[in-house]
């Protein structure tokens, strides 16, 4: 069985385009164990996260695993497997910021930098309405500009967020704080998106999910990656 997956490439730790070509991260180790497990010949190829589920469906590949959020709104245009990790938004701000915690009132009047089509900027929309939302290509350039003074804070996973923090690049800005999800906007964690009516292949991953999950090789990845439990509740 051959198997094309499409990812984005920009989102580290969980799937980054290296200098040298190759890719990278937690989707692409869990993707390739998925393959390994289902005895598939596995193909990544890599798209503009605005154009990955018109890009599925044009049928250039025939999965996206890149952290993607199972939502009902993606549901009305493709199918999900069952997650296969879950964590929650977080804020991060520069170190000197004013801003004391991340609610709606403290970040009033303020600048947020956000990835366009993302879980992260409908929360911000629906939840955060008190500051102005910045829509971003990529997290890359939400980077630089809160690194610059060009916006007050950004809104990401929280595993994205602090594994750039940790970097000389994040040296600029803290964490503020993590978000509680909302089931509605966030899903139920990242899910591997199929064109609908896919239901075998649909099942196969998630019989490779559970298989994964019970031989401790999804706990190895997990391991490489974190120091927590990536799967959520």
């Amino acid at each position: 069985m051959k198997i094309k997956i499409g990812t984005e490439g920009a989102y580290p730790p969980f799937n980054n385009l290296e200098a040298d070509g190759s890719l990278t991260g937690f989707d692409i180790d869990i993707a390739n164990a998925l393959c390994e497990e289902m005895k598939a010949e596995c193909e990544f190829v890599t798209s503009d996260w605005d154009g990955i589920i018109p890009a599925l469906l044009a049928g250039k590949f025939d999965a996206i695993i890149a952290s993607m959020s199972i939502t009902e709104e993606r549901k009305e245009t493709v199918d999900f497997t069952n997650k296969y990790y879950n964590t929650p938004p977080a804020i991060a701000v520069p170190k000197d910021s004013d801003i004391a915690e991340a609610t709606d009132a403290a970040l009033a009047g303020k600048t947020l930098g956000a990835q366009s089509s993302t879980t992260h900027s409908n929360y911000a929309e629906e939840k955060l309405g008190s500051a102005e939302l910045k829509l971003y290509p990529t997290p890359d350039e939400y980077k630089l500009d809160i690194a610059s003074g060009r916006i007050d804070g950004v809104i990401d996973d929280v595993v994205v967020l602090s594994d750039w923090l940790a970097t000389e690049d994040g040296a600029c800005c803290k964490l503020l704080g993590t978000l509680t999800p909302d089931p509605v906007i966030n899903g139920e964690g990242a899910g591997i998106a199929i064109r609908k009516g896919e239901d075998e292949l649909r099942e196969k991953f998630n019989e490779a999910i559970v298989a994964i999950r019970e031989s401790g090789k999804y706990e190895e990845i997990n391991a490489k990656y974190f120091d927590f439990d990536v799967y959520g509740d």
